[in-house]
């Protein structure tokens, strides 16, 4: 399968077949600092949805029948780091939505720490209120933005996971060379970064370049619509390699989804191939970080909603 940049701006969420067949029903909608948010019920389905130029995004959907089921399929693709790496005590969630991702992870592993970290406050109240999301001893939700979370943080994690969509776009400050090696300096030995970046847009070549700018060896997980990177320090794993620690893992932690089935999917991009735009640039702040601070901060609200 060849990955490719493309020139359209909508994400497509693609679904498990037969999701969501019932009637929509708006249960409530808020207008915060940084979105605007609209939650509805459809059957036994209930999502988070931000709307931008008269279009709604879907950014969590979760079946309140079936904790542990993701109906939004490249979420499914996001727990594939567990493979990539030994140990799983300590994960990082940065963009929480409606905590299906972070929900599935600390209901398959009680036992080890996840963090979720989520810009906006309102968010975090829907996703109590509607979503089940339930913080205790080893699952903790941080208000604040991702990056400077990181910044101001001391901590390092065996996985990071980076899932910051609005609407659209990724976050410009969760994109760059800086940001990446902010991460991977957080990241304990053996450490691995996941991200889901949307392959439809011409962003995604200098994401990918600006990631392994930073990260020697990358895979790539196409997710029916979305694309899951997985960065990831020394020689990339072979096929064989790969298999095995996903069994492994798989043993060891029970997954709904099943790993070594999920690891089929993987695809990567060799240096010199066809498919990677040369010319795309490795993305970086270009800021003092003084200025940086600042840019983030500006660069968080949420954007004017025009026609």
């Amino acid at each position: 399968m060849a990955l490719r940049s493309g020139v359209l701006v909508l994400i497509v969420i693609w679904l498990a077949p037969g999701a969501m067949a019932g009637e929509k029903r708006l249960l409530e909608n808020k207008e915060s600092l940084y979105n605007n948010i609209y939650v509805y019920k459809q059957d036994q389905f209930v999502s988070m949805n931000f709307g931008f130029n008269r279009r709604l995004y879907t950014e969590t959907i979760v079946d309140t029948a079936d904790p542990l089921d993701l109906p939004v399929v490249y979420t499914r693709y996001m727990t594939v780091g567990l493979v990539y790496t030994d140990h799983a005590d300590s994960m990082l969630e940065i963009g929480f939505g409606g905590g299906s991702t972070a929900g599935y992870l600390h209901r398959s592993l009680p036992q080890d720490q996840v963090t979720s970290v989520e810009l906006d406050p309102v968010i975090v109240g829907f996703a109590e209120k509607y979503f089940a999301a339930r913080p205790d001893k080893t699952f903790h939700v941080v208000v604040s933005d991702g990056r400077l979370f990181l910044r101001n943080s001391s901590d390092s994690y065996d996985m990071i996971l980076v899932d910051a969509y609005r609407g659209p776009f990724v976050p410009f400050h969760l994109l760059t060379k800086e940001f990446y090696q902010l991460a991977r300096s957080h990241l304990r030995a053996g450490g691995v970064l996941v991200q889901n970046v949307e392959p439809s847009t011409m962003l995604f070549d200098s994401a990918t370049r600006t990631i392994g700018a930073v990260f020697p060896a990358l895979d790539f997980y196409p997710a029916e619509g979305n694309i899951v990177t997985v960065a990831y320090q020394g020689a990339r794993l072979t096929d064989s390699d790969l298999a095995a620690r996903a069994e492994t893992q798989q043993a060891k932690y029970h997954l709904r989804y099943d790993l070594p089935t999920l690891i089929k999917a993987r695809r990567f991009l060799a240096p010199g191939d066809a498919t990677v735009n040369r010319n795309a640039k490795v993305l970086t702040d270009d800021f003092a970080p003084v200025e940086a601070l600042k840019a983030i901060e500006q660069h968080n609200r949420k954007w004017a909603d025009t026609q």
